[in-house]
């Protein structure tokens, strides 16, 4: 638990943490309300969507979708940085051995900092819905329609969502532990969950193998498992699995990733 405590205040205190946040709330309210109500009242619907689908996306009842349909590849994009850099900023700023030079083991140490991003991205999940919840309120209420508040089915939308955040920030920990570094390790994981994955669908389309594969890779699991509990209309958000399906594969790349991080961490040295 010192750990932990020691980890979330260098969170805390870092300003890259808040950067990242802010930016993905932006992001969420700008695709997910902003254009949209632009396009409501009278500006140019290029996505083709009719003005119930407008009107149902930022009812305040289906906030829920709206939290998860950006995590499979932009939100997922953005905790895959927070997490590469907080581990592999350790390795380049020498901290990481400051710290376990200190008195805590490697193992106590890295847990240490799965935990402290593990409330992070806890955080990062209930902010979403509480800026998304009040900025569908806000448009309901210009608009005059009636509506209602999230019920108990708005858990099943948010534990997907934190599955996905888990499953990102786990690749992230693996990226910054294997690269020892902060730079190598962005910017792979940008590349793969923003360029490697869509590049790879579109090569599926004429190989059926590589169409099968990019179904269960990490972003094509978080993007069928957004799907599965109604966060379509965005990047990244497939139906080609089963919700019980992608789950399953999310969990077991959220324990594949920390497992083989924390072995490297534990036997590996660290220059």
């Amino acid at each position: 638990m010192g750990s932990v405590k020691a980890e979330l205040l260098r969170l805390w205190k870092w300003p890259a943490t808040w950067v990242l946040i802010g930016v993905w709330l932006v992001m969420t309210l700008t695709f997910g309300y902003v254009f949209n109500y632009l396009a409501l009242n009278g500006g140019t619907n290029t996505r083709g969507a009719s003005q119930q689908q407008l009107i149902s996306a930022m009812q305040p009842e289906n906030v829920g979708a709206a939290v998860v349909r950006g995590l499979p590849m932009f939100g997922g994009a953005i905790i895959l940085v927070l997490a590469a850099l907080a581990v592999g900023s350790g390795y380049g700023w020498g901290t990481w051995k400051t710290t376990l030079t200190a008195g805590p083991r490697r193992i106590s140490a890295m847990a240490g900092t799965l935990g402290a991003l593990a409330v992070v991205v806890v955080l990062l999940v209930a902010l979403t819905f509480v800026v998304n919840l009040g900025a569908a309120i806000t448009v309901a209420s210009l608009e005059g329609w009636a509506f209602r508040l999230p019920g108990i089915g708005v858990l099943k939308p948010l534990s997907a969502s934190l599955l996905i955040a888990a499953m990102w920030t786990a690749f992230g920990v693996f990226l910054g532990v294997i690269t020892k570094g902060p730079a190598l390790s962005v910017g792979l994981g940008l590349m793969w969950a923003i360029v490697t994955e869509n590049l790879l669908r579109g090569v599926g389309s004429l190989l059926g193998p590589v169409e099968d594969l990019t179904k269960v890779l990490p972003g094509g699991s978080a993007g069928n498992l957004a799907g599965a509990v109604g966060g379509s209309g965005a990047p990244g958000v497939l139906t080609d699995l089963s919700g019980t399906t992608a789950a399953l594969f999310l969990v077991g790349y959220v324990v594949v990733f920390v497992g083989a991080a924390t072995a490297l961490k534990v036997r590996r040295d660290l220059v």
